[in-house]
């Protein structure tokens, strides 16, 4: 008769107990990395703020204001893109972990099946070797379909990554229209002024 021994019960504890803290300190990390990122977004925001109120009280004329207005939007937006081009890897390099440690723990999960099963088939009695087989065929089965899951994931991601970097490039070229129509505007505003 096969039983579970208190050593296996205890592997499989200690396995568990491992991929809790493996999942805590991966998303540690990750949180780690947005407030750093979350901090250094605020300092920039704030010297620019400072950058902004310094030049505004400098300027001698409205339309300079207006200006100067007209020549942060294109920086402002690459910043803005920049930031969550850094926010969109951060989280894409943790679903990458997660999924890398999910692929290895059922690697080994589907490995112990095995053996198990193997071990069960050795010890089973003479009539059990279709539920046996069919046990086995399932392990195998599982194995296929994680796979495919993996596959089509990567699939996936990839067609994510490329409509966010078309979208991206369409918001930028939308952005460098606006900032041009923008700076033509002004310009007759500011020979005015002159």
């Amino acid at each position: 008769m096969i039983s579970t021994t208190p050593q296996h019960l205890a592997a499989a504890q200690k396995a568990g107990v491992d991929t809790t803290f493996e999942i805590l300190n991966k998303t540690a990390g990750a949180l780690e990395k947005l407030i750093a990122l979350n901090l250094q977004t605020a300092n920039a925001a704030l010297a620019d703020q400072q950058q902004r109120a310094h030049d505004a009280l400098a300027a001698n004329a409205p339309q300079t204001i207006f200006a100067q207005q007209a020549g942060r939007s294109q920086p402002m937006l690459e910043k803005t893109q920049s930031y969550w081009r850094e926010v969109h890897e951060i989280a894409a390099g943790t679903r990458a972990d997660f999924l890398a440690l999910a692929q290895a723990r059922l690697s080994a999960y589907r490995s112990d099946a095995q053996r198990y099963f193997d071990n069960l088939a050795k010890q089973a009695p003479a009539c059990s070797e279709t539920a046996v087989a069919g046990w086995k065929a399932f392990i195998g089965a599982l194995g296929d379909t994680t796979e495919r899951a993996s596959a089509a994931y990567d699939t996936v991601t990839k067609a994510v990554t490329q409509a966010q970097e078309t979208a991206a490039d369409d918001l930028a070229a939308s952005a460098a229209s606006a900032v041009k129509r923008t700076r033509q505007l002004a310009a007759p505003a500011d020979t005015a002024g002159k």
